[in-house]
C-alpha cells in the first residue's frame, strides 16, 4: 500500500477559495514522501489537466477529483439547498463520468452553483469513488441537524449509487462541530459497515497562509476582513498537513489513514494525450475526403488564376498546389482545411466581411485556392513551409479575422452545422498579477483607494513584473512599505496570493469543434452570457487532441464595411476590395503624406514619421513597413538603413561579391536588408542546399538561440555552402548576418496579409474620405479622445463635421455631400434604444417640427428626460428654431402636455380644448405658446460647456482649433505623441486645462494635478509647487496654454497586461498663454493653394501678408494635378502668423 495522501484538496482553481498552486502542491507532496497527490476543486475540473501534467512531471500519480454540489432536483431554480460531495476518478471510465457530471452541473443544473442530482449520479457513477465531504456534505449535515436514522437513509442511498465505493470522511480541523460529527460518522460506520477515510479539506499550503487565504475569501465575496458577518474559516487548520500530523490527529482511528492510501492505490487514470481528433466534414455521396479536398482546391485554383490581373506560369502554380496537397493529405489535415473554407465561404456568401488572411497561413496556395486567404503567395514569395513543415510535427493553425459586429453569426453557423454539443469556446484564466493583487488585498484590508493606488503605481509597468522584483527595482516602493505596518501587511499578503488564478473568462478568439460530443473529451461550463465554454485553456484543449479554430473580431473590417455602405447609400460606385489595383497613385500619395488617421496599422505618430521618410511607392513597401515598425528593428537602426537604401542614400552591397548572384534576388524587395523569416529560409535553401522545411527549422533555431543547436546548424550550413562553391569566409559572414537578423525577422506571410488591409483602408480613405472618416468615428464612438482626434483629422482634410440634428442624424455618423453629420450615438447619455425610437418615428412620420411634436411621437420611456436634455445641450434640437435656453426651460411643460395627450389618445377621449391644443403642435420651437419660448440663447461660454458635457470635448468651438496650423508649423507635440514618448522626454504641448485639483505637500506648499486636453485627446499634467506658484493664475483661466515640461511615468499597462488608456502624464515646468507664443520663430509658413487647372489670381495676397509682420519666411505650395510647386517670397516679406492670419488667408482663398 502506498500510505497516506491528501484526497480532499482545493487548488487555486477553486477560484478565490483555494490558495494552493499546483506546482507547490506537487513539490510538497514529494517532500512528504507521497507517491500520489489529488485535487478536488469546487464544482469544476479547471485544474484537472494542468495538475495531471504537473504531477507526472514530479513523479507523482495524479488523482483527479472534484467536490461537486448535489441538489434535490438539478432542474429546480427555486430551492437553493445543495450539499457537497467528493468524487474521485478511479479509472478512465470514472474520469469521463466525472467530466460529464461536472459539465452537466454547469450546463443544465447551474443555480448560484453548478449542481447535479442523485438521478444524474446514478446514471454516471461507474468508475467513481465517493467521499461524504466536509460539514456541508449531506450525510454530515443530516448528522448535525437531523436524526441518526435520517443520516442512515442518506448514507444508504449513496451506498446504493456508489456500491463498495462510498466512504465516510473524517476531518481534524479544530472545529467543535467537526469533532461532534466525527463521533457520529464513526457510529454510522459501525451501523452500516461503511469505511472511514481521513482528509483535511486543504485550502492553503502552510499554516502561515491562513491569513492570506482569509483575505482571498474576502476578495471572492467582496467583503472587508474586519466585517463580522462574512464567510470565514474559523481555524487555521485547513492546510496541507504532514503525514505525521494526520497520523497523530487520527491515532484513535488509524484505519481512516490507511483507507486514504487504499483509495490512492485504487485510483489509476492514464489520460490519452497527443492524439488528434479532427471534426467530421461531410462530403458528397460517392466521394472521399481526399477527393473532395482535391476537387475544391483544383477548381478553386483555376478560378483564382482566371481572375488574376497579371500573367502567370500556370504549370508552376499547379506543381506548387500538388506539393501542398500531398503534404496536407499525408499529415491527415484535409478535414481541417475543408472546415475552415466552409465557414469562411459561408460568411462571405452572407456578406460578412472576412480578412484576407492572417499569420503564416497566407503562405499556402491551397488556402488561397480554397478562398481561405486572398493573397497570391507565389507572387509575393510566401512559403508553405513557414506554415506547414514536412519536417516538423505541428498542427495547422489558421486564424481568421471577421467583422467585429458579425463574428457571432459565424460561430452560430458552425454550432448549428456541427451540432451545439460539438462546438465550444475556450476558457482563459485571469491571474492575480502584481498590481491587481495589491489592489485586491487593499480593498479587503479596507486600505483607502488613494493609498492602494500610490503603492500600485510604484510597481513598474512590465508584464512579467513580480512584487519581489518591484521591491528590488523601486527604492521609493521599498521605503513606503518599510515605513508603514499596514502597507507591510498588505504587501506580505499580496505576495502570498500573487499569481493565483483569479477568474475565468473566454479566450478572445478560440473555438473548438469536436468529432464526438464535446463532453467525451473535456469538461465544459457556461460563460456569463450563456456561451458553452471548455474548462481547459487553449494549450490544454490542444493537449487533449481537439482542434482549435481562431475566430477573431477585427474592427477595421467593420469600418471598411460601414464605409462601403455609406458609399453605396450616397450613390457612388462601390469599389470591390478583392479587385483593387495595388498600384493606385492616390493611395500612395496619401501614405507618403502620412495622412493615415484611421488607416489599419499605419496610424500611430511614429508610423507616420516613418511613412513620410520611406515614401512607399509599391505594395511590397507596405509589407516591409509592417515588418519594420517593431521595437527590435527600430532600436537597431534597421529602419533608417532601409529608408536610406530605398532612396539611394546608402548602397545596397554585399561584403562578398560571390554572394550577390544568390542573395540579391532574395533580398531585392527589401533593398538588401534581411527583414523576413522567409528570407532566412530561402538563403539557406539556395545557398546551402537546405530544403525549405530545413530552412524553417534553421530559422526557429536562430530565434531560440540554442548554442548546441546553432553549432550543429553552422556546420550543416557551411558544408552545404561549400558544395555550392561558396568560400568558407563568405558562408561564415552570411550565416552570422542571418543569425543577427533572425532576432528581428518577421513572418512575411502575416505582414503581407495585413498589408492588404492597410492598403484597402488607405484606398477607401484616399478615394472616399468622408465616408471613411464617418465610419471610423462611428467605430470609436465610445472613446471621446479618439472621436476628438478623428474630428480634428477631418478638419485637417478639409471635411466639415456638421453638428447632430434631430431631423438628419442617424445612430451612426453619416455623410451629407462632402460633409460628415454627427451621429446621435456620439452624444453622451443618449442610448441605442432612444436613437432607434427617434429614427423609426422620423422615417415613419417625417421630420419633427417642434419639441412638442417630438415628445408626442417618440416613446418617452426610451427617450426620457435625461436623454432629451442631452439632445438639447448637444445642439441636436437647434433645428426647431428656438434657443437651447428656451428648450431646456420649457421641457417640463412640453413633456407634461405630451403625456396628457398620449393618455387622452389611449382612453379615446377628445374634448374641444384638446382639439384646440392639437393645433399648437404645428408651432415650431417648443410647440407651445409659452413665456419660455422667447428666452434668449445662452452665451458662448455656456454653450461650449454644454457641448463639452454632451460630447466629452468641444465639437464646434474647440479653443485650440484656430491654432492648429501654428501648432504644426512650430513642431509642438500633441498629447497622443506624448503617450508614445519615453519617460523624461522634453516636450512643448499646446493644451487646454479642463480641471484642476490642488493638494498641500508635506512642506506645506500647494501643487496641482490638472486634467488637460488638445485636439488629439486628453491627459494629466502634474504641476509641482514652484511652477504652480508661478502659473496659478493661468491654470485658473480658460485660454489655451503652451505647457513646457517632460513626459512622466505612464500607466499604459493594466493588471491584465492590456494597453487601456494611453493617456500621457506630463510633469509641467511652465505654462505660457498660447496666443503670445504663436507667430514667433523663424520656421517657414507654408501656404497651400490649389490651382485646379486654372491660372491663379494672386491679387490681395501681398497686402494680407503685410498686415501680419514677423520673423517667419513665407512659402507657397502651388498644387496642380500632376505636381506640387513650392515657391518662397523674398526676405523682405516675413510674417508673424496667428489665428486671425490663417482665418484671413482662408477667406482670401475662397474669394
Amino acid at each position: 500500500m502506498s500510505g497516506f495522501t491528501h484526497l480532499h484538496c482545493h487548488s487555486e482553481y477553486s477560484l478565490l477559495d483555494g490558495a494552493i498552486r499546483l506546482k507547490d502542491l506537487c513539490a510538497r507532496a514529494v517532500d512528504f514522501g507521497f507517491s500520489s497527490a489529488a485535487i478536488t476543486d469546487h464544482g469544476n475540473l479547471f485544474g484537472a489537466l494542468p495538475f495531471y501534467l504537473e504531477a507526472k512531471k514530479h513523479g507523482l500519480k495524479p488523482i483527479i477529483g472534484s467536490e461537486i454540489y448535489v441538489a434535490q432536483d438539478m432542474a429546480d431554480r427555486e430551492n437553493k439547498q445543495r450539499f457537497h460531495l467528493l468524487l474521485l476518478a478511479q479509472n478512465l471510465q470514472g474520469y469521463h463520468n466525472l467530466v460529464k457530471i461536472v459539465s452537466a452541473g454547469f450546463l443544465d443544473g447551474f443555480y448560484y452553483k453548478p449542481r447535479v442530482d442523485k438521478s444524474f449520479l446514478r446514471r454516471h457513477n461507474a468508475g467513481l469513488i465517493c467521499l461524504s465531504a466536509c460539514l456541508q456534505g449531506e450525510v454530515p449535515w443530516s448528522l448535525r441537524y437531523e436524526t441518526m436514522d435520517k443520516a442512515l437513509d442518506k448514507a444508504r442511498e449513496y451506498m446504493e449509487i456508489f456500491p463498495d465505493r462510498f466512504y465516510l470522511e473524517l476531518q481534524s480541523n479544530g472545529l467543535k462541530e467537526q469533532e461532534v460529527v466525527n463521533d457520529r460518522l464513526m457510529e454510522l460506520a459501525k451501523k452500516t459497515g461503511l469505511p472511514l477515510v481521513a482528509t483535511n479539506d486543504c485550502h492553503y499550503l502552510d499554516k502561515e497562509d491562513y491569513e492570506a487565504h482569509d483575505i482571498l475569501l474576502c476578495v471572492g465575496t467582496g467583503k472587508i476582513a474586519s466585517e463580522k458577518q462574512r464567510l470565514r474559516f474559523e481555524t487555521n487548520e485547513f492546510y496541507f498537513k504532514a503525514p505525521e500530523e494526520m497520523e497523530e490527529a487520527f491515532a484513535h482511528c488509524p484505519e481512516a489513514i490507511d483507507n486514504a492510501g487504499r483509495i490512492a492505490d485504487l485510483c489509476e487514470v492514464e489520460l490519452q494525450l497527443k492524439q488528434h481528433f479532427f471534426p467530421v466534414y461531410d462530403v458528397p455521396e460517392g466521394s472521399s475526403l481526399d477527393q473532395e479536398f482535391r476537387r475544391l482546391a483544383e477548381e478553386g485554383l483555376q478560378e483564382r488564376i482566371r481572375a488574376l490581373p497579371y500573367e502567370v506560369d500556370e504549370q508552376r502554380y499547379r506543381e506548387r498546389l500538388e506539393f501542398e496537397l500531398q503534404v496536407i493529405i499525408e499529415k491527415g489535415f484535409q478535414a481541417y482545411f475543408l472546415i475552415v473554407q466552409d465557414f469562411i465561404n459561408w460568411a462571405k456568401s452572407r456578406g460578412i466581411p472576412v480578412g484576407p488572411g492572417r499569420g503564416s497561413a497566407a503562405g499556402s496556395l491551397v488556402a488561397y485556392a480554397l478562398k481561405i486567404t486572398d493573397l497570391d503567395p507565389i507572387r509575393y514569395h510566401l512559403f508553405f513551409e513557414r506554415f506547414l513543415n514536412v519536417e516538423r510535427a505541428s498542427l495547422p493553425d489558421i486564424d481568421v479575422d471577421f467583422c467585429y459586429n458579425r463574428r457571432d453569426e459565424v460561430i452560430r453557423y458552425v454550432s448549428e452545422k456541427y451540432g451545439a454539443d460539438h462546438v465550444a469556446q475556450i476558457v482563459a484564466f485571469g491571474t492575480m498579477k502584481a498590481k491587481g493583487a495589491v489592489r485586491d488585498v487593499a480593498r479587503a484590508l479596507d486600505i483607502s483607494l488613494k493609498d492602494a493606488d500610490r503603492i500600485a503605481k510604484l510597481i513598474p509597468d512590465d508584464l512579467k513584473m513580480t512584487l519581489n522584483r518591484a521591491l528590488e527595482e523601486e527604492p521609493e516602493l521599498k521605503a513606503l512599505i518599510d515605513t508603514d505596518p499596514r502597507f507591510q501587511k498588505l504587501y506580505d499578503v499580496a505576495r502570498r496570493l500573487e499569481g493565483l488564478a483569479r477568474h475565468s473568462s473566454i479566450h478572445a478568439a478560440g473555438i473548438v469543434i469536436s468529432q464526438k460530443p464535446m463532453v467525451e473529451y473535456l469538461p465544459l461550463h457556461k460563460g456569463k452570457n450563456g456561451e458553452v465554454v471548455t474548462q481547459f485553456d487553449m494549450k490544454k484543449v490542444e493537449a487533449v487532441g481537439l482542434i482549435k479554430f481562431d475566430f477573431l473580431g477585427l474592427k477595421t473590417l467593420t469600418v471598411i464595411n460601414d464605409a462601403l455602405k455609406l458609399i453605396r447609400k450616397n450613390g457612388k460606385p462601390v469599389p470591390i476590395l478583392e479587385k483593387l489595383p495595388l498600384d493606385d497613385p492616390q493611395t500612395f500619395e496619401l501614405l507618403c503624406r502620412g495622412e493615415t488617421d484611421g488607416v489599419f496599422q499605419l496610424e500611430s505618430d511614429g508610423m507616420r514619421r516613418v511613412l513620410k521618410g520611406l515614401k512607399p511607392s509599391c505594395f511590397e513597401d507596405i509589407i516591409a513597413l509592417l515588418a519594420l515598425y517593431r521595437p527590435g528593428p527600430l532600436e537597431s537602426g534597421m529602419v533608417e538603413d532601409f529608408i536610406g537604401r530605398k532612396h539611394g542614400l546608402r548602397k545596397v552591397e554585399y561584403e562578398y561579391q560571390e554572394l550577390a548572384p544568390v542573395v540579391h534576388p532574395i533580398l531585392e524587395d527589401t533593398y538588401g536588408v534581411i527583414l523576413y523569416q522567409e528570407q532566412v529560409m530561402k538563403i539557406a535553401s539556395d545557398l546551402a542546399k537546405y530544403s525549405l522545411g530545413e530552412g524553417d527549422n534553421l530559422r526557429r533555431a536562430m530565434g531560440k538561440k540554442d548554442p548546441a543547436e546553432m553549432a550543429k546548424q553552422r556546420v550543416r550550413f557551411l558544408d552545404g555552402a561549400r558544395e555550392n562553391g561558396i568560400s568558407q569566409e563568405a558562408a561564415e559572414y552570411i550565416f552570422d548576418l542571418m543569425e543577427k537578423f533572425a532576432g528581428y525577422g518577421f513572418n512575411k506571410s502575416h505582414s503581407a496579409a495585413y498589408a492588404v488591409i492597410s492598403y484597402q483602408t488607405a484606398y477607401v480613405k484616399a478615394h472616399y474620405p468622408a465616408e471613411f472618416m464617418a465610419a471610423i468615428i462611428t467605430s470609436e464612438v465610445s472613446n471621446s479622445d479618439k472621436v476628438l482626434a478623428h474630428v480634428s483629422a477631418c478638419r485637417d482634410m478639409g471635411l466639415e463635421v456638421l453638428p447632430p440634428d434631430i431631423n438628419k442624424s442617424f445612430n451612426e455618423f453619416t455623410v451629407e455631400g462632402q460633409s460628415i453629420r454627427y451621429g446621435l450615438s456620439g452624444i453622451k447619455g443618449v442610448g441605442e434604444s432612444a436613437v432607434e425610437s427617434i429614427v423609426e418615428e422620423r422615417e415613419k412620420g417625417g421630420a419633427f417640427t417642434s419639441l412638442l411634436d417630438f415628445c408626442q411621437r417618440v416613446n418617452l420611456r426610451r427617450v426620457n428626460k435625461k436623454v432629451l436634455e442631452c439632445l438639447i445641450k448637444s445642439g441636436a434640437m437647434d433645428a426647431f428654431g428656438c434657443s437651447r435656453a428656451a428648450l431646456l426651460a420649457g421641457l417640463d411643460k412640453v413633456q407634461s402636455m405630451a403625456q396628457k395627450r398620449a393618455k387622452r389618445k389611449t382612453s379615446g377621449q377628445l374634448s374641444f380644448m384638446a382639439m384646440v391644443e392639437e393645433n399648437t403642435c404645428s408651432l415650431t420651437g417648443l410647440g407651445l405658446e409659452t413665456e419660455e419660448a422667447d428666452l434668449p440663447e445662452f452665451g458662448d461660454a455656456e454653450k461650449c460647456r454644454m457641448e463639452k458635457e454632451a460630447f466629452g470635448f468641444f465639437l464646434v468651438g474647440h479653443p485650440l482649433q484656430p491654432y492648429r496650423q501654428e501648432i504644426r508649423r512650430l513642431g509642438y507635440h500633441s498629447l497622443a505623441q506624448c503617450a508614445d514618448l519615453p519617460e523624461k522626454a522634453a516636450v512643448q504641448v499646446p493644451v487646454l486645462v479642463t480641471a484642476t485639483k490642488t493638494i498641500v505637500t508635506k512642506k506645506g506648499d500647494r501643487m496641482a494635478f490638472c486634467a488637460i486636453e488638445d485636439l488629439s485627446g486628453s491627459g494629466e499634467a502634474i504641476v509641482f509647487s514652484e511652477p504652480y506658484a508661478a502659473c496659478k493664475h493661468l491654470l485658473e483661466g480658460e485660454e489655451p496654454l503652451l505647457l513646457t515640461g517632460t513626459v512622466g511615468k505612464q500607466d499604459k499597462i493594466d493588471d491584465e497586461g492590456e494597453d487601456v488608456s494611453r493617456k500621457p502624464k506630463l510633469l509641467a515646468e511652465s505654462f505660457k498663454p498660447l496666443a503670445g507664443v504663436v507667430g514667433l520663430g523663424s520656421d517657414p509658413v507654408v501656404l497651400r493653394v490649389r490651382a485646379n487647372g486654372r491660372t491663379f489670381d494672386w491679387d490681395g495676397l501681398d497686402s494680407l501678408l503685410r498686415q501680419y509682420p514677423g520673423q517667419a519666411p513665407v512659402q507657397i505650395d502651388l498644387v496642380r494635378e500632376e505636381y506640387v510647386c513650392r515657391m518662397q517670397f523674398g526676405p523682405d516679406l516675413l510674417v508673424g502668423p496667428c489665428p486671425d492670419f490663417w482665418r484671413d488667408f482662408e477667406n482670401w482663398k475662397e474669394a
